[in-house]
């Protein structure tokens, strides 16, 4: 077979190559609904398309993967730079922009040479395969303003996590200096993105943790159970303005228009759970089991009576508090527990908000007497700040160093133009 009729030489995006072949499942319908707590944000009650099909841009005023309606599937990955060469962090955040608008459009990352003694350029595990509806959210931690040189540009509200009481954290799955999120509706779509961002950047970044995970999306019409069974992400805001007062920071900094990402790896001790009665684990959450309801209600989204709920009850606790915050959690199963001979699950637990300090206040309330602590740990926990969306034609850290250059000596020391549109900046 000659290198000119290998597939890799003959490209087609995914999605052209489902409409080609005829392949394409049934109208899911995504409507508003109160039902909907993760969706209804930006469904529209006559938007029908086949699965995976609707288009999502890797640009924008904020980066997708935040309130973009909840994907089935999520890859995650925390980096660690082994560099620190601010060329080429720049150079590789361009690359990453490249690959990702790419990506999510259903395409190849790049088109292969013609070379058949060479690696193929896309590692090609995804041909035939539409979008799926991937986003590509990045985030950098403090760690990774340090190792840069440039921790006086943290924002005031950008720090480490607090510990927090009863946690039990492990190392390898804290710290990190950049995240990765990636979510689809399909797991192989959400892993081929990440690997490909990865193997792109082995020269500047190495592998700390990663997490895969799941959502039970159903028919898109109501709020996700996690493994406990109960209904999580309820409280969830739904609307473009409350969005502003609780996703989008509006700082005068390089986080405008971004959102802080809190972490938490949160082992679930389900046989321990499994063995509880009903109305002990209600209890727990202070929501009916079935319904979603709180205590003393009989909808899902009916306001919360704060006394009619147990006082260690979980909700109670979260909601006392009153710092709204945006959760976009995934439930987990890593096989087996070696050391205990039980399952090895939990919940990746990811919130989004303009302060991470509402974070902090409401998981410091619950680490203090929360009942759902009897049956979770936390093992895994970070901090990322997610920097506001890229415009076509620029890349991830245009913002981030267009703020910095303006108010410091220049990003690069030979380099005294920050502008975007010179050509420097261009991809």
């Amino acid at each position: 077979m000659t290198n000119d009729e290998k597939w890799f030489n003959k490209k087609m995006d995914r999605r052209e190559f489902l409409k080609k072949a005829g392949i394409g499942g049934a109208g899911l319908a995504l409507g508003v609904s109160g039902a909907s707590a993760f969706f209804a944000n930006q469904a529209k009650e006559d938007k029908k398309f086949a699965d995976g099909e609707e288009e999502i841009s890797f640009y924008g005023e904020h980066q997708a993967g935040i309130t973009t309606p909840m994907q089935k599937n999520i890859y995650f990955v925390v980096l660690d730079l082994h560099t620190t060469d601010r060329g080429t962090i720049i150079q590789l955040f361009k690359d990453w922009t490249a690959y990702s608008e790419k990506l999510v459009d259903g395409e190849l990352v790049k088109k292969d040479n013609s070379n058949a003694l060479l690696p193929p350029t896309d590692t090609g595990e995804t041909v035939g395969l539409n979008p799926y509806r991937l986003t590509l959210t990045f985030g950098v931690s403090a760690s990774f303003l340090k190792k840069m040189g440039l921790s006086d540009k943290r924002p005031k509200a950008f720090r480490d996590l607090p510990p927090f009481p009863k946690e039990q954290l492990k190392e390898k799955y804290t710290g990190g200096d950049i995240v990765i999120q990636a979510c689809a509706d399909d797991e192989q779509v959400a892993f081929h993105a990440v690997r490909n961002l990865v193997r792109k950047g082995r020269n500047a970044i190495t592998m700390k943790w990663s997490q895969s995970g799941f959502a039970a999306i159903g028919d898109r019409m109501s709020t996700p159970r996690n493994l406990f069974g109960f209904k999580d992400g309820t409280a969830n805001v739904t609307k473009e303005k409350d969005f502003d007062k609780v996703i989008w920071c509006d700082s005068k900094d390089w986080m405008q228009g971004g959102s802080y990402m809190a972490v938490r790896r949160i082992q679930m001790f389900l046989e321990t759970w499994d063995r509880t009665n009903l109305q002990e684990q209600e209890n727990t959450f202070g929501r009916y089991k079935e319904s979603g309801a709180p205590f003393g209600k009989k909808d899902e989204f009916d306001e919360v009576d704060l006394d009619l709920l147990p006082e260690d009850s979980h909700v109670r606790l979260a909601k006392e508090v009153d710092k709204p915050i945006y959760r976009r959690s995934y439930s987990y199963s890593d096989g087996i527990d070696e050391s205990t001979g039980q399952f090895d699950t939990g919940l990746l637990f990811l919130s989004f908000q303009k302060d991470p300090d509402s974070f902090v206040k409401v998981q410091t309330n619950l680490g203090a007497q929360d009942k759902m602590n009897e049956y979770v740990t936390h093992v895994g926990s970070g901090l990322f700040a997610c920097f506001g969306g890229v415009k076509k034609g620029e890349f991830l850290l245009c913002t981030f160093i267009d703020n910095i250059s303006k108010h410091s000596k220049p990003f690069f020391w030979d380099v005294t133009c920050v502008s975007c549109s010179s050509i420097i900046f261009k991809l």
